[in-house]
């Protein structure tokens, strides 16, 4: 059994593939069942293939679309929406307003072209939002759900790692979607971990994960080394050519990014804090 899109022209702007199979659709929507008691936040429904089987779990919804032709269609065909469609951009909303101080399953097929600012979002909201499930193509979720050691483990899957336990669920072929993606994609859960702070300064974190893997074909000491001299400059400390020499020549900076656990890189991020303080 399928389902039947006339109504909605499919956007390539927006990244759109209409997920056109029953079953599928099924198995994503009982991906958010790993937390039954938390209201339900779907992105990009489209015209409700997914949205009709999350109403079944009967919990509190809300749908955010950003295509208005969708949201007529949704107002058509799914009366028991209405006032639960937030038209707008989800990168651009306060999550605050949807569900207040509550905390939501976050869910949907998402656009290829924003995943993973939709990614970042999650982890800049992670005390508010304990479980992610979701479809994506199948390369990103090869790199969420990675570890140390691994081609496709980078900037994401470290950043994500960091505050969340990843899951590789299943793989969704193109032939389920119209129109069809020229690549495969995967369904994924991301589940909150334990972890309430990394012991470490956040912010410089994120910059040395980011500036790492920016250059991830560098051991780590010719990729840092810029690094170190920003931060001198920001901390007003002076520009001297062999300050950091002993520091680069670690042991440890021989490696390349992908051979880092989280822990390797809070541990690191520690130890740049204290290098570079004046």
């Amino acid at each position: 059994m399928n389902y039947r899109y006339k109504n909605v022209r499919a956007k390539k702007s927006l990244g759109q593939h209409f997920l056109t199979d029953v079953a599928t659709a099924m198995r994503i929507a009982d991906t958010v069942d790993a937390f039954p008691e938390i209201p339900l936040l779907e992105i990009g429904p489209g015209m409700g293939a997914l949205t009709e089987h999350l109403l079944g779990k009967r919990r509190e919804l809300r749908v955010v679309e950003l295509d208005r032709e969708s949201i007529d269609y949704l107002n058509a065909h799914f009366p028991m929406l209405r006032d639960r469609i937030v038209e707008g951009d989800f990168l651009k909303m306060d999550l605050k307003s949807l569900f207040g101080d509550r905390p939501f399953v976050l869910t949907g097929n998402y656009p290829y072209n924003i995943s993973s600012q939709i990614f970042f979002k999650l982890i800049d909201n992670r005390d508010r939002i304990p479980c992610c499930t979701g479809m994506i193509q199948k390369e990103v979720a090869e790199r969420l759900c990675s570890g140390p050691g691994t081609k496709h483990y980078g900037i994401l899957s470290v950043l994500l790692q960091a505050w969340y336990d990843t899951e590789y669920l299943f793989t969704v072929p193109p032939s389920v979607f119209n129109p069809p993606p020229k690549v495969d994609s995967a369904v994924v859960r991301f589940t909150r971990n334990r972890v309430a702070t990394l012991g470490c300064d956040e912010a410089l974190f994120r910059r040395v994960v980011k500036t790492a893997f920016n250059q991830r074909r560098k051991m780590m000491r010719g990729s840092l080394k810029p690094l170190l001299a920003a931060l001198d400059s920001e901390r007003g400390l002076p520009a001297l050519p062999d300050r950091h020499a002993d520091f680069l020549s670690g042991e440890g900076l021989t490696q390349r990014p992908e051979r880092l656990s989280v822990q390797d890189f809070v541990g690191l991020t520690n130890a740049i804090d204290i290098e570079c303080r004046p």
